[in-house]
């Protein structure tokens, strides 16, 4: 204890008036000055923890939290951090006191104590008076001036970015054009462009990346300017009139740079909205194209050509694409190597391409084999078709199996540049029997990621940052139909259109012999004709925003259709009604995500279906007589939809025989351990919503639902979720969890 003669007089003094008489009393007041603090702050963590919730749901819908709002919750977190300090010596502070709490064993150090506890007192007083404040917590998100894009490396750019870039801070260049010949470098030139906005210092407001394509539409290019310019989305249903107006307004006050990728033909800036680059505005634009007189239409002020590499550049891209081991396997190989980079006429894209593909031969024979290919195929190349085409088949030749061949070409369904579900993709390729189902345990679904693994690693499709989907270079796409085409000797069977300029279905498409069509995010709102279509096997009719209905007679014609997808029409309501008995050949029939309420009455007659997928549509059905009408059905998605698994419905599935997987909706928590105790229904489920389910506890088995990917459960009164790790043996097992649960979502 501190000797009070050590104590100067006038401390002490305050000391003793502060016990007895002041008004803030330290050290008697501190053992409830200590029990409100502990209140109050529970009560100022409560109201962060409430802000949190708020802010976590603005900043979902893309928002940005209010630099106001994060300084508040930084200073509750700073406080809340020195009041847990202090309460910890909460406890042996107060045992010091005596005299009923007038008094302490230590008065200076129980009164500085009580001068801190009365302190924190305020501020959390203060913070919690302040956080009724924020009636905004969240703001829109600045559009950033630039957006730095992903690049491999690139090799022989460097002189021409630096042309580039100083052509664009050259005060009379407006307009520059860069052009040569498809898989030569340009996007990845456009690319280096654009991220050296990002990296060097410029005066520009905003620098802009649209990619275009061969059968662009004002509209498409309207969309990327605003969803780059606006943060919100209330311009989706203007018209393009009133788009190019939107944009016209916005970029008029701007100093910005325009990167257009991939010009086919003149593109109409003035209809899309683009101010004019002017002296007065000092904006750019620059864009890539095929072709010289692209740039000559665009009026470029400047044109740069793209030239293949040189020799010694394209050696060292491809000695980047193959690595260094496969040339110390033989000392042949070096040899051999150059031969297949002097068939490549400085191609990046085919020196990329086939390097990559080559980078797993180690093997002298392989490579010999590889030189005979390019050479059948020609070294000569005055075109397109006859130096890029052939080249980059040969990654397709390459593929062992005529079924991995079947499904790459089957990728050429798709749009240029769509992303593409994996899982939707080998649905399709088990329905159309490019994967034998009953082969496998698992119905080939882990032969089709291998198929994919496959092509993305000879680089015939391509890895999207969202890593469950992939898509295919739009210059592969072009050899894949040139290969479907029979090399542009047949008649092309496989339509594809996509787009906001396709409000109809075309005229022009040969139904008697179309074998695959796809139509997606296209401006159709009504498909009303009667095609015969004797060889149709696939029709994709999807992703379109504004496709009401689908007439009576559509599919009447249609004997050999399997795969049927109609999903993501959000507003398709009207569907066929009896004409469903002609898909006699249907495998798989897709409605989800759609606004049909009905199945189609005849459904139920088609025997050979095995895949039905209604997640997220509006279906009330109750699937009446499914197991027998269905008796192939192997996979059956009801997710989120209005169907959920009573006594009957269970009764139907466990009938099932073939079913491998199944998604389901419960709202009754009997069913759902009923469920559990059925082994082969229960090992199929992938996706479970549990739906309004009043009970105190319910179990879930990580054995039963071992195969459980996606959990959702939505107004429930649960007390308490057990997991069961246990097998039906009451065996532990070696492991726990769930192995393959990816998403868990609680919403109350």
């Amino acid at each position: 204890m501190i000797s009070w003669l050590m104590i100067p007089w006038n401390q002490i003094s305050r000391i003793v008036c502060g016990c007895f008489f002041s008004d803030r009393n330290y050290i008697h007041m501190m053992k409830a000055n200590l029990d409100t603090l502990q209140k109050t702050l529970q009560e100022l963590e409560n109201g962060r923890d409430d802000l949190l919730g708020r802010v976590a749901i603005e900043e979902d819908r893309g928002l940005q939290r209010l630099a106001q709002v994060e300084g508040w919750l930084i200073r509750v977190e700073t406080v809340g951090s020195h009041v847990n300090d202090l309460l910890k010596d909460g406890s042996a502070e107060t045992e010091r006191l005596c005299l009923f709490g007038y008094f302490s064993n230590d008065c200076i150090t129980s009164y500085n104590y009580g001068v801190q506890v009365s302190k924190r007192l305020e501020e959390v007083k203060e913070l919690l008076s302040k956080k009724g404040d924020f009636a905004v917590v969240a703001k829109k998100i600045p559009v950033p001036k630039a957006e730095k894009m992903h690049i491999e490396t690139t090799v022989g750019l460097d002189t021409m970015v630096e042309m580039a870039w100083n052509s664009l801070m050259n005060d009379e260049r407006r307009i520059l054009g860069l052009y040569g010949m498809g898989g030569v470098g340009k996007t990845a030139l456009l690319t280096r462009i654009n991220n050296k906005f990002v990296e060097e210092k410029n005066d520009f407001d905003v620098v802009i990346w649209v990619a275009v394509s061969k059968d662009f539409q004002n509209e498409g290019i309207q969309d990327q300017i605003l969803g780059r310019l606006l943060v919100d989305n209330e311009w989706k249903q203007a018209t393009e009139n009133e788009k190019a107006s939107l944009i016209n307004n916005n970029l008029k006050r701007k100093k910005f740079v325009l990167l257009l990728d991939d010009l086919w033909s003149k593109v109409d800036l003035n209809k899309i909205g683009v101010p004019a680059p002017t002296r007065e505005n000092e904006s750019k634009i620059v864009f890539t194209a095929r072709s010289k007189e692209i740039c000559n239409y665009m009026i470029s002020d400047q044109q740069i050509k793209v030239d293949c590499l040189s020799p010694d550049e394209a050696w060292e891209l491809f000695r980047i694409a193959i690595g260094e081991i496969p040339l110390e396997n033989h000392h042949d190989i070096p040899r051999l190597a150059r031969k297949i980079v002097r068939k490549c006429c400085g191609l990046p894209l085919a020196l990329s391409v086939i390097g990559k593909n080559m980078a797993y031969k180690d093997d002298v024979h392989e490579w010999r084999h590889a030189i005979d290919v390019l050479n059948s195929a020609g070294h000569e190349f005055p075109g397109m078709e006859e130096k890029v085409l052939p080249i980059l088949k040969f990654s397709y030749d390459n593929l062992k199996d005529v079924e991995v061949k079947l499904c790459f070409l089957y990728c050429s369904l798709f749009p240029k540049d769509f992303e593409i579900e994996k899982e939707t993709l080998i649905e399709y390729w088990i329905c159309q029997g490019f994967i034998n189902a009953n082969k496998y345990e698992d119905g080939g679904t882990n032969q089709g990621y291998d198929i994919i693994g496959l092509l993305v690693r000879a680089h015939l499709l391509i890895d999207c940052e969202v890593k469950t989907k992939v898509k295919m270079h739009d210059v592969i796409c072009d050899m894949a139909l040139w290969v479907e085409s029979g090399f542009r000797k047949q008649q092309e069977t496989i339509f594809v259109k996509s787009g906001a300029h396709v409000r109809q279905i075309p005229n022009a498409i040969n139904w008697e012999i179309v074998r695959r069509m796809s139509l997606t995010d296209t401006q159709i709102k009504k498909i009303s004709c009667n095609p015969s279509c004797p060889n149709l096997s696939t029709l994709l009719i999807r992703q379109n925003s504004e496709l009401e209905v689908i007439s009576v007679g559509f599919f009447r014609f249609m004997p050999q259709l399997v795969v049927l997808d109609l999903s993501e029409n959000w507003v398709l309501t009207g569907l066929l009604r009896t004409e469903v008995l002609n898909l006699g050949s249907l495998q798989y029939f897709n409605l989800s995500s759609t606004l049909v309420t009905m199945l189609p009455v005849d459904l139920m007659k088609l025997r050979k279906l095995i895949h039905l997928n209604l997640e997220y549509s509006s279906i009330y059905d109750r699937l009446v007589g499914i197991a027998t009408n269905l008796p192939n059905l192997q996979v059956l998605k009801l997710y989120y939809s209005n169907v959920y698994v009573d006594d009957r419905l269970m009764e139907e599935l466990q009938q099932l025989e073939h079913l491998k997987v199944l998604t389901a909706n419960i709202k009754d928590a009997m069913i759902l351990e009923r469920i559990q105790g059925v082994d082969r229904l229960a090992r199929s489920i992938r996706g479970l919503l549990l739906y309004e389910i009043w009970a105190p506890v319910v179990i879930l088995n990580t054995v039963a639902l071992g195969g459980l990917q996606r959990l959702k459960i939505v107004r429930c009164n649960i007390s308490e979720i057990k997991i069961d790790w246990k097998s039906k043996e009451r065996r532990d097992l070696s492991w726990e969890g769930f192995n393959h649960l990816s998403a868990v979502d609680i919403f109350n």
